[in-house]
């Protein structure tokens, strides 16, 4: 299929294009996804005591036994040693190999921002050098950016990389904190600022003089992982360790960063999976009362909900990778830094819709897994209390999802200002319908008829109160937190809306009958509460924003926007 641009389904009819969905897999694959996740099930989790010890050598050796068995060449290019598969099969494989976060985190860290940099940014001799030992394992990597003083503003930065001319090599200076895979990686992309704000990526590899790491930090979750500063102390590198260009280290960053957000969602949605099946499983042998405590409408309900917002985050998280593996089909592959650029930062907005939410869920889900296994989920015997403690970094890792939160209303301003969303006249077409409700388009027919009209009416409502805030407040947009992260909320409700409607209807007919009626409920259980939150949302901008007269008339949209009162209990028992 050809790619849309980022955003577009922000004015686009919901379901108006193919959409990619796990029914879409190949043989290939799904064999792929069962190699990782039979090996994280049989060999990384039955060292699971280790792991969690920090045990020395344990996670490097897990790592390069993955080497072994393919899973750390996924991303990589066949002429550097790798398979080049597509993103869409990435995110599968990642989803499938989240049963254990510590061995997840360290694999994500070494095949993702550890790797990709270098895929996408490197020359030729680097990536001869460096992509076949990264795509075995022979060498493992690390992603060193965050800084003592400087986490969510990258940019401020304080190592410095200092040119002497004589030896052209660069002195590296300052100290990295928080860096995955520090303890053992051969290889680590070190982010500084040449000529005092020239910000810059070197690969610095570890044998050179003056690079030292600190102590392991002692963590709430993800235990088994390698988590140090990086100290670099007059390190002196070659000036073609330069990664990219002088001066463009911030496009290296922020870019391989979507590519984080968007995997870490995909890995968040396989370790609810495992939540979900483990309360599932107890749910329906644990009986009280007489009776199995998967019969109690309360733990239906828990179920119900963890179902619906996974089903929700697997639909975001494979269209969005269909998408960028659409986009990518258009450039040819000697144009690696056009991949990024444009089929990767093209989806900036849903990259971080779906490290939202996707890390979102996990937390819902795991907590709620833990509530119905009671007593024994805050158990270590039990997998839940460690997803329950794992599942915490992933809020922050890859940018917070705060930071995230502002990201998804920027860029979409960005994009209307210089005219790449046809904004202007969709929002022409809802002042008219607002003006004479005639003027609607007919309402659509099918098994969703009812979910695609909610999400077509909530396509409505955001555009409405963004053109009501951006005409405002555009000059002090980006201070105004409180009123982003509202809209943000919005625009979340609503890619997750069109996201989990088109897949359900690009599937319906491919199983059984049960299997469309589930998904059909689920779905129907999402837009509905999707939809109000999306109002409410809406009402709550305006109320904050204007007064008077002036509110008055605004809130007229709450009296033309058809509701949608759905029986969600029944649904759900």
């Amino acid at each position: 299929m050809s790619a849309p641009i980022g955003g577009h389904w922000l004015v686009a009819p919901v379901a108006s294009a193919p959409q990619f969905t796990g029914a879409d897999f190949t043989e290939e694959d799904l064999l792929y996804a069962k190699t990782a996740e039979d090996f994280v099930r049989h060999e990384v989790l039955a060292r699971l005591a280790e792991i969690e010890e920090k045990r020395e050598g344990v996670m490097p050796e897990l790592l390069k036994r993955a080497g072994a068995l393919g899973l750390l060449m996924i991303d990589i290019p066949e002429r550097y040693g790798g398979l080049g598969l597509h993103k869409t099969t990435s995110m599968l494989v990642s989803e499938r190999g989240a049963l254990c976060a510590s061995f997840s985190v360290s694999w994500g860290a070494h095949t993702g921002i550890g790797t990709l940099p270098i895929v996408y940014y490197g020359s030729e001799a680097q990536k001869q050098r460096y992509l076949p030992k990264l795509a075995t394992g022979e060498w493992l990597a690390a992603y060193a950016l965050t800084e003592p003083q400087a986490g969510s503003d990258a940019l401020a930065i304080a190592t410095r990389a200092t040119l002497d001319p004589a030896t052209r090599t660069y002195r590296l200076r300052g100290t990295k904190q928080f860096i995955t895979n520090a303890g053992f990686a051969e290889l680590n992309t070190v982010f500084a600022k040449v000529d005092g704000d020239r910000f810059t990526a070197f690969l610095v590899e570890r044998t050179r003089p003056g690079i030292s790491t600190g102590p392991e930090e002692q963590k709430l979750g993800i235990r088994g992982s390698s988590t140090r500063q990086v100290i670099l102390e007059d390190v002196a590198v070659p000036v073609d360790a330069v990664l990219g260009d002088v001066g463009e280290g911030h496009k290296i960053a922020f870019n391989i960063l979507n590519i984080g957000r968007f995997k870490l969602g995909a890995g968040s949605v396989g370790a609810a999976k495992d939540c979900l099946q483990v309360a599932l499983d107890y749910a329906r042998q644990r009986h009280q009362h007489g009776r199995p405590i998967a019969s109690f409408g309360m733990i239906q309900r828990k179920l119900a909900d963890m179902a619906t917002r996974i089903y929700v985050a697997d639909s975001m998280s494979y269209r969005t990778a269909g998408l960028m593996d659409a986009a990518a089909a258009a450039i040819p592959e000697d144009q690696p830094r056009r991949l990024i650029e444009e089929a990767v930062e093209e989806y900036t907005i849903e990259s971080s819709i779906l490290k939202v939410f996707g890390t979102e869920t996990l937390d819902f889900v795991a907590d709620e897994s833990l509530q119905i296994l009671g007593g024994y989920g805050f158990m270590a015997d039990y997998p839940v209390e460690r997803h329950y403690r794992d599942s915490r970094i992933n809020r922050i890792f890859e940018g917070t999802n705060e930071i995230n939160r502002l990201i998804i209303p920027a860029t979409l301003v960005k994009r209307i200002g210089r005219g790449r969303l046809p904004y202007q006249d969709f929002l022409q077409q809802v002042e008219r319908e607002i003006a004479d409700s005639s003027t609607w388009p007919p309402p659509p027919s099918g098994p969703l008829a009812r979910e695609m009209r909610a999400a077509d009416v909530a396509k409505r409502v955001v555009a409405y109160t963004a053109r009501v805030l951006i005409e405002r407040e555009l000059a002090s947009l980006k201070d105004r937190q409180q009123h982003l992260e509202i809209l943000s909320n919005m625009i979340i409700d609503l890619y997750a809306m069109d996201s989990v409607v088109g897949r359900t209807q690009h599937i319906l007919g491919q199983g059984s009958k049960e299997d469309d009626e589930l998904r059909i409920a689920m779905t129907n259980v999402f837009t509905a509460s999707a939809n109000e939150r999306v109002i409410d949302g809406a009402r709550r901008l305006l109320v904050n924003e204007l007064e008077g007269e002036e509110l008055r008339r605004h809130l007229r949209l709450e009296s033309v926007v058809p509701h949608f009162p759905i029986r969600t209990i029944a649904l759900k028992t």
